[in-house]
């Protein structure tokens, strides 16, 4: 029986970006949490010990923001919001039970959302650790201003582990999510269940490309 060939998601270098972003998240939400509340020290353990941790956990995050900085660049013309979005968002009960309501294109309204969320956070954590960070540019800014940053880096923090969260879970909660970020392709079916406008799209590329080979 013949099937419709898998479509392609996300290419190898975003995904190799993405992990990279991932892996970066995971050692400085488990260090960052380490260093801002005492009984947690011990998960600064994930970077050695105490003081490299403070001394990586910069260093590791400025990685992180470059890493997204790639995917913003990549993804945030199809992350622009549209009335379809309008649709989506007011019939929550539909995407519950498993339904994706409106003419969805590559991305919802709540992966819109979770996108720029995590933009804003990533903005605001990269400016409030400059601020904070020893030995290099702390002693160039006021102590009221340096307690403010890090009040901001951590409600920033806090913000974006949450986000972090609910986009594992609606990752996993989404069967063949996972697969486009692992291998970098979909099914037509999870193409047009999920996102059909997105789907349309990629199926008129593919018909209007040339088929001649030589």
């Amino acid at each position: 029986m013949s099937r419709e060939p898998l479509i392609v998601r996300y290419r190898a270098a975003d995904r190799i970006t993405h992990w990279l972003v991932a892996l970066c998240f995971l050692l400085l939400a488990l260090s960052g949490l380490g260093l801002f509340y005492p009984p947690l020290f011990w998960l600064t353990g994930v970077l050695g010990t105490g003081q490299t941790a403070r001394i990586l956990h910069p260093f590791i995050g400025v990685l992180m923001i470059v890493g997204f900085a790639h995917l913003f660049g990549r993804l945030w013309r199809d992350n622009r919001f549209d009335a379809e979005d309008r649709r989506w968002a007011g019939d929550l009960g539909s995407v519950l039970k498993g339904h994706e309501p409106g003419d969805t294109g590559r991305y919802n309204a709540g992966q819109k959302g979770l996108f720029w969320l995590m933009t804003l956070c990533l903005l605001l954590l990269l400016a409030s650790g400059v601020v904070i960070w020893r030995p290099y540019f702390a002693s160039a800014f006021p102590i009221p201003l340096i307690r403010l940053a890090l009040l901001l880096h951590a409600t920033m923090a806090i913000l974006l582990i949450i986000g972090i969260i609910v986009h594992v879970y609606a990752a996993i909660w989404v069967k063949g999510t996972v697969r486009a970020m692992v291998e970098g392709v979909v099914t037509p079916a999870w193409a047009k269940k999920h996102h059909p406008r997105w789907y349309r799209e990629q199926v008129g590329n593919a018909a209007s490309s040339p088929t001649d080979k030589p």
